[in-house]
């Protein structure tokens, strides 16, 4: 049975997995608006909690002293990618020119990543109750206090590269790990959820092999992380292409950059036919009302709209509100497919 503290915990967990989501979502449109280094400075914003509205609210000189409060901190960071061995890193951030060119001041723009960074602690905050909440479990279910720890840490360390992120100027490197951070996230917060409702239930129990079909599964999550990283290489390079052309001529980006776009395009018929068979294979083994059956068809139209979103993109001049949505149903299916491998993981073959 369920006591009440622990059905506290799978909401708060809930919520958590949620609000993760548009964590991702206002990061989306961040990146769609061009809003990344709306504020200069972390964690405040222009020196300030609360964002100006008006350039004569802004600090004296605050272009100069942004810039070389940037140039500070890369200095740190490239020393500290020194100590890891990677050197010529370290020296490309260094010598990196478009660190120091100043980003002139736009209140939309300001605001926006303003409210970027109230969802992102709005998602630390119900990592911490998460957190607190894990203790029900520390005679039942360690792991869940461990790993509910462990996403605090790896939230404080997404925090911190937040910083560099905006001090580097959106350096492209940088942008794709502070996304599969997100990922790690997401499939932490996912997997205490399931383990916790999950706990107190007896192994699903089926008639046909399910071996295979935790294989491709896992296969199929593999291939979606790896769209994931090739679709973040492609914004990166409709960024440099944007910028080149000072963000005009939105319907020539695409055909201007390089062939990662031929490789996510293809990659993509990959996940559909995946998938695909994914769902085939679910809808062989469970019947009804059974959760694995349930969540693959979410999967299916989550790809559905990824697929509209993508084209869109590719077709008809990069709609800013196609970006956030592309993003947003990116992370939604690669949390659907895990939750569903969390799912089927659990279930055996019933055996004379």
């Amino acid at each position: 049975m369920v006591s009440r503290s622990e059905q506290r915990f799978i909401r708060i967990n809930l919520i958590t997995v949620i609000v993760t989501l548009m964590v991702i979502l206002a990061g989306g449109i961040v990146r769609s608006t061009g809003s990344g280094m709306g504020c200069p400075d972390w964690p405040k914003c222009f020196d300030r909690y609360i964002p100006p509205t008006n350039v004569n609210q802004l600090p004296a000189d605050y272009k100069e002293k942004y810039v070389a409060g940037r140039i500070k901190k890369n200095e740190k960071f490239a020393k500290y990618l020194e100590q890891l061995g990677k050197a010529a890193l370290a020296d490309s951030i260094r010598h990196d020119q478009s660190i120091t060119m100043p980003e002139e001041f736009n209140p939309t723009k300001t605001w926006v990543e303003y409210l970027n960074r109230l969802v992102g602690a709005l998602a630390g905050i119900f990592l911490l109750l998460t957190f607190a909440c894990s203790f029900v479990y520390k005679k039942s279910g360690k792991r869940i206090i461990v790993l509910s720890f462990l996403n605090i840490l790896v939230v404080g360390y997404q925090a911190w590269l937040g910083s560099i992120v905006v001090s580097t100027n959106l350096a492209q490197w940088i942008v794709t790990l502070h996304m599969l951070l997100a990922l790690v996230i997401l499939a932490i917060s996912i997997y205490t959820y399931n383990y916790a409702k999950q706990l107190h239930q007896n192994p699903s129990v089926i008639m046909y092999r399910i071996l295979w079909l935790k294989g491709f599964l896992f296969f199929t999550l593999m291939i979606s992380i790896v769209q994931i990283i090739v679709g973040t290489e492609v914004r990166e390079s409709v960024d440099v292409v944007a910028k080149s052309l000072a963000y005009g001529f939105r319907d020539t980006w695409i055909a201007k950059v390089s062939s990662v776009f031929v490789l996510h395009r293809e990659l993509a018929i990959l996940v559909v036919i995946a998938n695909g068979i994914v769902y085939k294979m679910v809808i062989d083994r469970f019947s009804g009302k059974a959760a694995p059956l349930l969540t693959a068809r979410f999967i299916l139209a989550t790809l559905f709209i990824q697929l509209l979103s993508g084209f869109a993109l590719a077709y008809i001049a990069f709609p800013p509100a196609a970006q956030a949505v592309h993003i947003l149903f990116s992370t939604l299916l690669f949390s659907l497919q895990f939750y569903l491998y969390l799912l089927v993981y659990r279930t055996s073959t019933y055996k004379q």
